[in-house]
């Protein structure tokens, strides 16, 4: 199963890194105003005339709004790229793959709840699924060396190790 869950990795890490970069790399998201957010929000809070408004929950949009009115596009923005970019990296490495797979999914709850379907179900989706098979899913990876040097709940023993039952001593 490592190698399904590698190639899970290496698709949903692909799909982080890819738009962590292309934030990364425009004024937006990187410059002083935090524009491309703030845009983003600003469209996500709106409430048009007719039909639904992108933000289907109140305390989300009123948690937007607060965002906006506290100016934090700017610091915000950069979050959302810098985490981005970490979730794929160690996705795709394969270094604390649940850790970083409950983060991008985190993310995506959060886009999904600002109106953004995109590829986001689907991300979510594997991601979920990531988090369930923690200890397999970045055993082809740093997970393979990281777990065991931190110490983790668990202790894999080899067939040869495990006790053999006592045999009743003959008579």
């Amino acid at each position: 199963m490592a190698i399904v869950w590698l190639l899970a990795r290496l698709f949903i890490g692909y799909q982080w890194i890819e738009s962590g970069w292309e934030k990364l790399r425009d004024p937006a998201w990187m410059g002083a105003t935090g524009e491309g957010i703030l845009s983003y929000w600003q469209r996500a809070v709106a409430i048009p005339a007719s039909g639904r408004p992108p933000i289907t929950y109140d305390w989300y949009r009123t948690f937007i709004q607060f965002l906006i009115d506290t100016h934090s596009a700017p610091w915000f923005s950069k979050v959302i790229v810098f985490g981005e970019l970490a979730v794929g990296i160690a996705i795709v490495l394969g270094a604390f793959v649940g850790i970083a797979a409950a983060a991008g999914l985190a993310m995506n709850m959060a886009f999904l709840l600002a109106g953004s379907a995109s590829t986001n179900p689907v991300l979510a989706m594997f991601e979920v699924a990531l988090i369930l098979a923690w200890k397999n899913a970045g055993y082809i990876g740093l997970d393979r060396y990281l777990l065991p040097l931190l110490g983790t709940p668990w202790r894999q023993t080899d067939i040869t190790e495990r006790p053999r039952p006592k045999l009743p001593a003959a008579a």
